[in-house]
């Protein structure tokens, strides 16, 4: 006869740090004690059901740093349990599994472990190239010259780019240099937007290079410019906050607009320098202005700065050598740019 039976399987691993183990992790009211995993289910989301503050999953979890980077992953019909018997909550992962005989048991095969966000709005930002260091952008492969010496290059086309460099990288994203994005802070060039305009494949390496449009999203022109199609279109990250205190600025809001709110995109003006990594979590905060005590002597204005006020948070999901990309995760209010970010 058919037994369910469960397997306890508890992520009892080394502690992330030991100021995480002293930190107080708060719960969020009216938490449950279990959560079954569905599709369509992120590790945020079920850490906002069980926590006041997402970022602290590793924690709860006991991940140290080499899991972040390699996560246990979790898949649709598994049960998380909360377990808070030894005065601090810990998850646990309950996992199923049927005895079909004495001795013989078969675990369920699941389908795609549940991802950190919902990758559909950042997919866009991990396949196709927006933004360029400064240094790659003067190192870019250039087009230089095209078949029947054609001025609109559509799919079929070849084109010749000097510059490439070798590897085996087969596909390559044509880009226009876009507008530059600077340091709010110290007016310093971080990089360039790259306005993405289509692909091309490699047929035969050199100076130049031959290769084919294969895609043309827009007109593509002698003198656009090539970059690497990433390869790891799903990275893996869980969200958490960084180990140092890093302070920054909403440097750039996607779609070239001044505010923007939850699920959207921002550029942050620190990246790989600075500490920085995906999965990293920030806070934004509206930075609180300076303003005259109105009791103070008009002839001896006295100033007030006022405190910065917490607005949202956002998750860092590629990173830059002095950028970041950082998804809006909670937003209380529109969220600018020059906003401060910080760990939380």
């Amino acid at each position: 006869m058919t037994k369910i039976v469960q397997i306890i399987t508890s992520l009892a691993l080394a502690c992330y740090s030991l100021l995480a183990q002293a930190e107080e992790i708060p719960l969020r009211a009216h938490h449950p004690d279990r959560h079954v995993v569905v599709k369509g289910d992120t590790l945020w989301d079920i850490s906002a059901k069980f926590l006041k503050n997402p970022w602290q999953w590793p924690q709860i979890w006991q991940l140290n740093r080499e899991r972040i980077k390699n996560p246990h992953w979790i898949y649709p019909g598994d049960v998380i349990v909360l377990d808070t018997s030894s005065g601090k909550p810990v998850l646990k992962l309950v996992r199923e599994s049927v005895t079909l005989e004495p001795g013989i048991i078969v675990t369920p095969i699941k389908g795609d472990a549940i991802p950190a966000i919902q990758p559909s709005t950042i997919l866009p930002f991990l396949t196709k190239p927006m933004l360029i260091s400064p240094e790659d952008l003067k190192a870019a492969p250039r087009i230089v010259a095209a078949q029947e010496e054609r001025e609109i290059l559509s799919p079929g086309t070849h084109i010749y780019v000097q510059g490439l460099p070798e590897s085996n990288r087969n596909v390559w994203a044509i880009y226009r240099e876009g507008e530059p994005v600077k340091d709010p802070e110290t007016g310093e060039l971080l990089g360039n937007e790259a306005h993405y305009l289509g692909e091309a494949r490699l047929l035969r390496p050199g100076q130049p290079a031959t290769l084919t449009v294969t895609q043309a999203k827009e007109e593509i022109a002698v003198k656009d410019k090539l970059i690497a199609v990433e390869d790891e279109l799903t990275p893996a990250y869980i969200p958490h906050a960084p180990e140092t205190h890093i302070q920054g600025q909403i440097a750039r809001v996607s779609q070239g607009i001044n505010e923007t709110g939850y699920g959207r995109v921002v550029v942050l003006n620190r990246g790989e320098e600075q500490g920085l990594e995906r999965g990293h979590v920030l806070s934004v905060l509206r930075k609180g202005v300076n303003m005259v005590d109105p009791e103070s002597d008009p002839k001896k204005p006295v100033n007030i700065q006022l405190p910065d006020e917490p607005v949202g948070l956002v998750m860092v999901f590629k990173t830059f050598p002095k950028l970041s990309y950082a998804l809006v995760m909670q937003a209380s209010q529109p969220i600018h740019t020059e906003d401060v970010v910080r760990t939380p």
